[in-house]
């Protein structure tokens, strides 16, 4: 045989369900980030079809809305974890898509119904839902990828969340000044969402050897790259808390990832308002600007994918040093992007958003750099690993605003903003300065199925029969005795 058809076809069922991760992505991110443009239609008809109603909500009521998705999301990142190991990617991300569809669908009737309260009860259910999905994506990355191809395909998956943004703010302002008026908006989020279900439904399958469409040849190039046993789809691995949560290696991610989030939500939320209060410019009226950085960032991470995946497919260099060079560049081109932007006046704002967009564009190296280690570090725990990374994240993405709120009291005060500025740059350089110097792609002792077994037990004369992974079953030849058997 040769190479290509050891892998099975060269469009495999692993890259379909990278695919269908992608697509999930996208239809989430779109239900989740339409609201800004939805809020504006639904207080201001005028600028888009009038034929719909208009509420009259105050700024404060305004901002419980815009939230309130939030508030349920922190909610659930742990018990996604959890949910996932237990009951599987298929049925708790199918669930979770397909009732945050539903909530979609209601909401214009419901608003209708309950003004802004229940515009904001939708909005934390759907926050609650979609907690999960995140820690239910990496766990299925993990079950899917060969380590090969672990870049390629978990990349490819979020660039989802770029593609997701920019057909949220692309999209939705057509649909709102069209026909269907804002109530649209959240039925094509709907309609997306029962599409993917759809898909999901017939093509998902929580490991390859569950898939109805998988070839032999890709069941056994992908098993065989896992170092698992035989029954490990069978198992339910308990989760070794105290290992994970004293793992050097974990801990140095925890923090890589920490100052990725609060950096970036400085970045993403703090420099449109510095750019309106001290350069008097006011990108978020121009829905090309507001979503260039997006589109940037889009593109920049298909080239972020194809760079990484040639670098490891011809062992250029090793997934360690790819991780860490391409995490330097997410992290450390914005930190000098935001020093220089709270320096620049009005006589240059094209270059701020220049700066800005370069900014935001280079940290799409964050995933190939530092979002994927969890996987290296422990496939068996990767949806866990993913649940607790994103739990700590969230609470980054509220601490940030609050930093802010708490240093820059006048918004037309540039050396304020430098503070501001400052202090993103500063965390988003010692983080990547602690992944680079003691970061690791090692496959960590606790991610072994049998961690927690007694020692005895784990070479117990029931366990050793089932000691050999799928790779020896397939091609270690059957003793005499076994032939006999």
């Amino acid at each position: 045989m040769t190479k290509a058809e050891d892998k099975g076809p060269a469009f495999g069922m692993r890259h379909a369900q990278a695919l269908l991760l992608f697509l999930n992505i996208v239809a989430i991110y779109i239900s989740r980030l339409n609201i800004g443009v939805a809020v504006v239609a639904m207080t201001n008809a005028e600028t888009t079809n009038p034929d719909f109603p208009e509420f009259d909500w105050s700024e404060k009521e305004i901002s419980y809305i815009l939230s309130s998705f939030f508030w349920g999301y922190v909610l659930t990142q742990l018990p996604g974890g959890a949910l996932c190991k237990r009951f599987g990617a298929k049925i708790v991300m199918g669930l979770s898509t397909f009732i945050s569809a539903v909530l979609s669908a209601i909401t214009p009737w419901c608003v209708g119904w309950g003004s802004w309260q229940a515009f904001c009860a939708i909005r934390v259910i759907q926050g609650v839902v979609q907690g999960v999905l995140f820690p239910c994506i990496f766990d299925h990355l993990a079950k899917w990828c060969p380590l090969k191809e672990r870049n390629r395909l978990g990349a490819f998956s979020q660039t989802g969340i770029d593609c997701g943004t920019v057909l949220a703010l692309g999209i939705s302002g057509f649909i709102a000044a069209g026909p269907m008026g804002w109530p649209g908006i959240s039925y094509i989020s709907a309609a997306v969402c029962f599409l993917w279900c759809l898909l999901w439904l017939i093509f998902g399958a929580n490991n390859v050897c569950e898939s109805k469409f998988a070839t032999e040849a890709e069941r056994h190039y992908i098993e065989s790259s896992m170092a698992h046993t035989e029954d490990f789809h069978q198992k339910k691995i308990a989760i070794p808390w105290r290992a994970i949560f004293t793992s050097m290696p974990f801990l140095i991610l925890l923090i890589a990832r920490c100052s990725h989030i609060y950096g970036l939500s400085t970045l993403q939320s703090q420099i449109p308002s510095y750019l309106n209060g001290v350069l008097n410019m006011d990108i978020k009226s121009n829905a090309l600007n507001s979503s260039m950085p997006f589109m940037a960032s889009w593109a920049v991470s298909y080239l972020y994918l194809f760079a990484g995946d040639f670098l490891q497919q011809k062992d250029i260099w090793s997934l360690t040093a790819i991780r860490k060079v391409f995490n330097s560049f997410a992290f450390w081109i914005p930190a000098i992007g935001l020093v220089i932007i709270g320096f620049l006046d009005e006589d240059n704002k094209a270059w701020a958003l220049t700066l800005m967009v370069i900014s935001v564009a280079a940290n799409s190296g964050n995933v190939i750099g530092s979002s994927l280690n969890s996987i290296d570090l422990s496939p068996n725990h990767a949806g866990f690993l993913m649940s607790v990374l994103n739990t700590a994240a969230s609470v980054m993405s509220l601490l940030a605003p609050l930093i802010v709120g708490f240093i820059v009291t006048d918004g037309n005060m540039r050396t304020q903003w430098q503070i501001v500025f400052a202090i993103a740059a500063a965390v988003f350089f010692l983080g990547n300065l602690v992944y680079v110097i003691w970061g690791t792609t090692d496959t960590q002792p606790w991610n072994d199925e049998n961690f927690l077994l007694p020692k005895d037990a784990e070479h117990s004369n029931g366990e050793e029969k089932h000691k050999h992974s799928f790779a020896d079953a397939m091609q270690k030849p059957p003793t005499i005795s076994e032939k006999v058997d």
